[in-house]
């Protein structure tokens, strides 16, 4: 088992003899994916704009490849038509899927030799209404394919709530019923094109089951995320970024709580992992192994991750700190806290 850590000065991996040296060092890597042998890195390397990188060979060695490109920009668009950063990285089947700041959707068929935007979804009329959520503009930071039908794609944005398409992007529709928006006025309140997920999950075994840890709350679907209701039994805080689903049993999930808005560090400097295994009716606040004072770590939208098993978690933070679990949740191990500020963890 190996966990790769994207952060902002390269992409290190973890294995079973520690920390390897680094890929990319000093270079912020924002997504990660791995396939096998065959893994992707997408850097954001700022005034050097947006690379991709692929390694056919476990990262023995790297090759450039296209990144995702916008086309024209008309004139009386506000919104940039340029790539500003690639959030996440997904596959489906055949397909990879590229979840991009300012908010477009790409796909590729070629292994990442090119990518297209998706136009159906880029050009809806609702596109207007989004906007940033952190960022100045809006972002696709999660993409969801149902494992029984890869032409089912759902993602997140913030903030631009949550689309679904049932046939690979030819069509698509809002999918955010029942989320609120307490930062909007009230009678926008309920409006599913401005709800502000800051993350969803699917689990493997049970595709109509969604996990949603949103700007006002926790949120869960049951039914392919026709409709959301908000989980009431959190401890701690209903704030937070990451959110992971137990790929097997379907009520088991976890958070990160903190204080929102403008704070953003762990409740009473006291950081922990809030943990459901009734589909949100109670949760428990984990905190053994983690720091309970002076703590000031904010997690990620990508900063948790669970492995294919369910039993084994990964949690990174801001300062750098990295975490480990082999027992869902229950204890937790340093492995390190002078890392770069992680952005992204993925088991593989």
């Amino acid at each position: 088992m190996k966990l790769y850590i994207g952060t902002r000065k390269g992409l290190f991996v973890l294995d079973e003899r520690g920390l390897c040296a680094p890929h990319f060092l000093g270079d912020p890597v924002s997504a990660v994916l791995t396939l096998g042998h065959e893994w992707y890195a997408a850097l954001n390397l700022g005034h050097f704009g947006v690379k991709l990188r692929r390694s056919a060979n476990s990262g023995e060695t790297w090759e450039e490849i296209s990144a995702p490109a916008y086309p024209p920009q008309p004139a009386e668009e506000k919104t940039p038509w340029k790539l500003l950063q690639v959030w996440v990285l997904e596959a489906a089947g055949d397909t990879l899927w590229a979840g991009t700041i300012p908010g477009g959707l790409f796909r590729s068929s070629d292994r990442g030799a090119s990518w297209q935007l998706v136009r159906n979804l880029w050009e809806r009329p609702e596109r207007a209404e989004w906007f940033g959520g952190g960022y100045d503009h809006p972002g696709i930071h999660s993409i969801c394919a149902d494992p029984r039908d890869v032409r089912r794609i759902t993602v997140a944005i913030s903030c631009g709530g949550v689309w679904q398409t049932q046939d690979g992007g030819a069509n698509w529709s809002l999918a955010a019923s029942g989320m609120h928006a307490d930062y909007m006025p009230p009678e926008g309140r309920h409006n599913p094109n401005v709800q502000d997920p800051h993350r969803i999950v699917q689990c493997p075994a049970r595709p109509d089951t969604f996990w949603a840890q949103h700007h006002n709350g926790i949120f869960r679907s049951t039914d392919g995320a026709s409709s959301w209701h908000e989980v009431s039994g959190t401890p701690v805080s209903k704030f937070g970024f990451a959110v992971a689903v137990h790929p097997r049993h379907a009520d088991t999930a976890w958070f990160v709580p903190a204080i929102k808005d403008e704070r953003r560090v762990p409740v009473d400097a006291a950081l922990c992992v809030a943990r459901t295994n009734d589909g949100g009716k109670s949760f428990e606040a984990l905190r053994r192994g983690l720091p309970q004072a002076q703590a000031y770590d904010l997690v990620y939208r990508h900063g948790l991750a669970v492995d294919a098993t369910g039993e084994h978690l990964a949690m990174g933070s801001t300062t750098g700190a990295l975490w480990l679990s082999q027992d869902q949740g229950d204890s937790w191990r340093c492995v390190s806290t002078h890392l770069p500020p992680i952005y992204c963890l993925r088991f593989g």
